[in-house]
């Protein structure tokens, strides 16, 4: 029955829109979504939050593929929020957000209540990296109906990177203010996992099996091990070439297998930023990030000192 009403809603909202000015017709599809994630975030035992491109498709292969192992399930069908609990009841129903069309919906733009009582995770990376991330999901994959809701630079724009990360919009100042808003909370959120996708990259089994007891979930060796190999970059372009997660739509699938641009699992190198920008770029970028950046997640050039 949900996803009756879900696709009617989606229908509808689609329709109105054709009839509003720009920024309404925006505004609601924002709404359409960010409803439809305030029905998830009530049933679900757990979220995962984490700003876009701070490898959260990467993090939730590790987390299906886990739960395949443990419970004997497909290899190619990736978690969403309760495929898996319908596959087996004893799985829980895990919400992946960006925290973005939520917040709006529920009112709790520059605070972190929807997540005070909620189990969560929460993914980090370097801002920069994240920034350059974007950037290609802007260029290579991302649907023109999308920038357009969320301030991005319009479809057709030939910038830079380096004009891109600078953009207002979603560019790096806006990912900073969003880690800023959680650096906030952190202290309010009563259960909080906070992983780094930089440990994740230098210890991948370590990580998972901080996320797995998380989850409630026995750490089991072997299985973190067969996990952080599945997952490998080398082994999930691989598989996006393939296509082999087919049965779970385009999550993991190249735009154009011949371009290594349009892959969801791209360079996935920590520090990358620093391949796309001059000597006095990077400084400018850093400087932003140790100037604006709250000392909360490891990334300011004060904090990597004194953990140095």
């Amino acid at each position: 029955m949900h996803m009756i009403i879900k696709r009617l809603i989606k229908w509808l909202v689609r329709a109105i829109s054709v009839f509003l000015p720009e920024e309404k017709a925006h505004d609601l599809q924002r709404w359409r979504r960010g409803k439809e994630e305030f029905w998830k975030y009530n049933r679900c035992q757990y979220v995962f939050a984490s700003y876009g491109k701070s490898g959260r498709t990467w993090v939730r292969v590790m987390i299906s593929r886990y739960y395949q192992l443990v419970y004997k399930l497909p290899d190619n069908i990736l978690m969403g929020f309760d495929n898996y609990t319908r596959l087996n009841s004893s799985i829980p129903k895990i919400f992946f957000t960006h925290d973005n069309y939520l917040r709006r919906y529920t009112g709790n733009v520059d605070s972190k209540k929807d997540f005070y009582d909620k189990k969560t995770v929460l993914l980090v990376r370097n801002p920069i990296d994240v920034a350059v991330s974007q950037f290609h999901q802007w260029k290579f994959r991302m649907r023109p109906e999308k920038k357009a809701m969320n301030n991005y630079p319009p479809h057709d724009a030939e910038i830079s990177v380096y004009d891109f990360v600078k953009h207002e919009g979603q560019g790096l100042n806006h990912i900073i203010e969003f880690m800023n808003n959680w650096a906030r909370e952190l202290p309010h959120i009563k259960e909080l996992l906070v992983v780094r996708y930089e440990d994740l990259r230098a210890n991948p089994e370590q990580e998972m099996e901080r996320i797995v007891e998380f989850l409630n979930l026995e750490a089991i060796p072997e299985y973190l091990a067969d996990t952080a190999e599945f997952a490998s970059v080398e082994n999930l372009r691989k598989k996006e070439q393939e296509n082999y997660f087919w049965r779970s739509g385009s999550r993991v699938q190249a735009k154009d297998v011949n371009d290594p641009n349009t892959y969801k699992v791209r360079k996935a190198k920590v520090g990358g930023y620093r391949d796309y920008f001059d000597d006095n770029q990077v400084a400018e970028l850093v400087a932003m990030v140790d100037s604006c950046m709250l000392p909360a997640f490891g990334y300011t050039s004060a904090e990597a000192s004194e953990a140095g």
